[in-house]
């Protein structure tokens, strides 16, 4: 029978079940992480559309102040998750962020890598040693994980020094990738990294920073989809959201 001829209380009660199975709630929410966040945030993204089927995750992952320059350029994006708070302090002076919605969510740990069965160096100081030609780094002017190194290795003395050996990466998954194919010696990647790769990288030592290693996460200012936006920022942030963060490796951030 047309939906037009139906008695009108059984109309109403067709379209009511439809909008609330066809979504007037629906939402895309797309998510912008660092790449280091990869696989955890790919479960986090399935885990979170369990508990709310009618919306869909959708991330774009890459080096954080490349997705900084992508919002700032107007690229769509409903929530931001750096690995570093500089770059999300760049992004609250921007206003690009809800500064409400912004929190810490999860810390990490920068290591050395070698390649896994080759000698480890055991201090910063012996990547001076020629065995280790070419030492892979994400770029310090876009990559967080390179910044903490740069700044590992001047604290060390090291910086100026090693400038000629230095394999530049456009994120810290590219530097895991260039030490797992044996393209350079050593290289500055995340722990969790490190950790995808155990049967090709081995850790050579854990690397002090002058910072923790941490990651904030907040809603954009331009999102469309404020409401799954928060409701996905709570999740990251709730028991389950970090359990899922634990077992990639990830520890709980700081209060």
């Amino acid at each position: 029978m047309p939906l037009n001829h139906m008695p009108l209380l059984r109309r109403c009660a067709m379209i009511a079940l439809a909008l609330a199975c066809g979504g007037a709630g629906a939402a895309e929410v797309t998510v912008s992480a660092a790449a280091s966040l990869s696989n955890a945030f790919t479960e986090l993204g399935r885990a979170y559309e369990a508990h709310h089927p009618a919306d869909t995750i959708v991330f774009n992952f890459a080096a954080s102040d490349l997705l900084l320059r992508q919002i700032e350029q107007g690229a769509p994006a409903d929530v931001f998750a750096s690995a570093d708070e500089v770059t999300m302090d760049r992004a609250a002076a921007a206003k690009l962020i809800d500064a409400a919605t912004r929190r810490p969510f999860a810390t990490n740990a920068l290591v050395l890598i070698v390649g896994a069965g080759t000698n480890a160096p055991g201090t910063l100081r012996d990547l001076e040693d020629k065995a280790y030609a070419r030492i892979a780094i994400g770029n310090p002017d876009s990559v967080p994980a390179g910044r903490y190194a740069r700044q590992a290795l001047s604290d060390a003395g090291l910086w100026d020094a090693l400038q000629a050996r230095l394999v530049p990466a456009q994120n810290v998954r590219q530097a895991l990738d260039y030490v797992a194919r044996g393209e350079a010696q050593a290289g500055f990647v995340y722990a969790t990294d490190a950790a995808l790769q155990k049967d090709k990288v081995q850790v050579a030592l854990t690397v002090p920073t002058a910072a923790a290693v941490s990651y904030p996460i907040a809603v954009t200012k331009a999102t469309r989809q404020a409401q799954a936006a928060r409701a996905f920022v709570a999740f990251v942030v709730s028991a389950e959201g970090q359990s899922v963060l634990k077992s990639h490796g990830f520890s709980a951030a700081s209060p």
